[in-house]
C-alpha cells in the first residue's frame, strides 16, 4: 500500500532538489548559502579577527557557518580552531554544535594547528631523475600522495607518501614545509605522475619558491582528453576556487577565484572505436589546485580517466571496454636555473608504461 507521504502517481520520479538543480554550473550566478568573507582581510594588527555573523547564519551551527563563511577553510580546519579554544562568539568560548541566531560578534585566533603527524622513514622505492647537495626531483607515480592531509589525524593515512619516502632516501631535507611537509616545495595530485621538486636545505627551498613564485620554473605536462580540441593552441586564464556546492572539487566559475595561466597546445588528434580523443602538451604558468584538469574540463574536454571532472568510469568501444584507474595527465618536463649553482636544469621523464599501454590500446583496437 503506498504511503500517504509518497508524491501523486507520476510525481514520483522528481527524485532532484530543484535547488540543487538551479545550482548546477552557475556558481557565478547564484550568490553562496551565506555572504563569504575573506579570511585574510581580516588580519589586522593583531592576530585576532572578529566579525559579525551575517543574519543567513541563524539556526545554523556554528562550525557550519564558518566552514560556509570562509570557504578556502576546510570544516576539518575550522573545528580544530573551535576544539582549540581559537574561536569566541560574543566573547565566550565556542563550541561545534552551538547554534547561531545571526548578529553574533565572532572572534577568531590565530590560524588552525593541526596536529604534527610526525612522519616516519619508509623503504618505498623512488625513481629519482636528478640529486646533488641541494636539491633532487623525482618521478612520482600516480596513486602516491605527496604527503598526508592536513587534517589527518589517523597514523596509517601518514604512510605511503612521497614523504616518507623522501625521509627513507635522503638524510636531510628542508624544513620550512614543517613536519607534514618537509622537502616540499610544490605538489601533483595522487594519481597524476610526473616531476616534482624537492628541497634538501631551507635556502634552496625559499629560492625555489620565489622562482615558482615569479613563474621562473617551466612545468610542462602531458594529457589525454576526450573529444577532438579544434584549436592547435589554446591559452585558458579562467580563475580557479573551490566548489562551494561539491568542495572536493575546483571550479573556474566563482568571480573570487585565484588567477591560473594554462598553455594547451595539441599534440595527436585521434579517431578510434573508443570515441575522439586528443593528446595535448599543457604548460602552466601557475599552480592552482587541480589546475590543468579544472581547464581543460573548462573547454568541455575532460581528462581521460578523471571522473571528478567529468570523465566516464569507463570507456566503451566497438568490441570491448578500456579502463584508466587513474588520470591520463603527466608531469613531463621541468625547466629552472640551479638556485645555488646557477646551471640550466632540463629534465624529462617518459609517459609511465600505464599510459603508453591505454594509448597502444586505443590506437591499435
Amino acid at each position: 500500500m503506498p504511503s500517504k507521504n509518497m508524491l501523486p502517481k507520476g510525481q514520483r520520479r522528481r527524485t532532484v532538489r530543484p535547488e540543487y538543480v538551479a545550482t548546477r554550473g552557475v556558481e557565478e550566478i547564484l550568490p553562496p548559502p551565506v555572504p563569504v568573507i575573506d579570511f585574510e582581510d581580516l588580519e589586522e594588527d593583531s592576530d585576532i579577527r572578529t566579525f559579525i555573523a551575517d543574519p543567513a547564519a541563524a539556526n545554523l551551527r556554528l562550525d557550519q557557518y564558518l566552514a560556509q563563511a570562509l570557504p578556502d577553510i576546510s570544516r576539518a580546519r575550522v573545528q580544530l580552531l573551535i576544539e582549540a579554544g581559537q574561536v569566541r562568539v560574543d566573547g565566550h568560548p565556542a563550541k561545534p554544535k552551538q547554534k547561531l541566531h545571526g548578529g553574533e560578534s565572532i572572534e577568531i585566533e590565530g590560524t588552525p594547528q593541526p596536529a604534527p603527524l610526525h612522519a616516519v622513514p619508509e623503504d618505498i622505492p623512488l625513481d629519482i631523475l636528478h640529486e646533488d647537495q641541494h636539491l633532487a626531483v623525482i618521478n612520482k607515480p600516480a596513486g602516491m600522495m605527496v604527503h598526508a592531509g592536513a587534517g589527518s589525524t589517523d597514523d596509517s593515512r601518514n604512510r605511503g607518501t612521497l614523504v616518507n619516502a623522501l625521509l627513507f632516501h635522503f638524510a636531510k631535507l628542508s624544513d620550512i614545509g614543517g613536519d607534514l611537509r618537509p622537502g616540499i616545495v610544490h605538489r601533483l595530485d595522487k594519481q597524476t605522475s610526473g616531476l616534482i621538486l624537492v628541497a634538501k636545505d631551507d635556502s634552496t627551498h625559499r629560492k625555489l619558491g620565489e622562482m615558482f613564485s615569479q613563474r621562473q620554473v617551466a612545468k610542462t605536462y602531458i594529457a589525454l582528453v576526450h573529444g577532438h580540441i579544434k584549436k592547435d593552441d589554446t591559452t585558458v586564464t579562467l580563475p580557479i576556487a573551490r566548489d562551494l556546492i561539491r568542495r572536493t572539487r575546483m571550479t573556474t566559475r566563482r568571480a573570487d577565484g585565484r588567477t591560473a595561466v594554462s598553455h594547451i597546445h595539441v599534440l595527436e588528434r585521434l579517431t578510434t572505436p573508443y570515441g575522439p580523443f586528443t593528446l595535448v602538451q599543457v604548460r602552466i604558468e601557475t599552480g592552482r589546485t587541480h589546475q590543468i584538469r579544472v581547464h581543460l574540463q573548462s573547454l568541455g574536454h575532460p581528462v581521460v580517466g578523471d571522473t571528478l571532472y567529468g570523465a566516464p568510469h569507463i570507456v566503451p568501444g566497438l568490441a570491448t571496454e578500456l579502463q584508466l584507474d587513474r588520470n591520463f595527465l603527466h608531469a613531463t618536463h621541468l625547466s629552472f636555473t640551479h638556485p645555488q649553482a646557477g646551471k640550466q636544469l632540463d629534465i624529462h621523464a617518459p609517459l609511465p608504461a600505464e599510459l603508453e599501454s591505454f594509448l597502444k590500446a586505443i590506437r591499435t583496437d
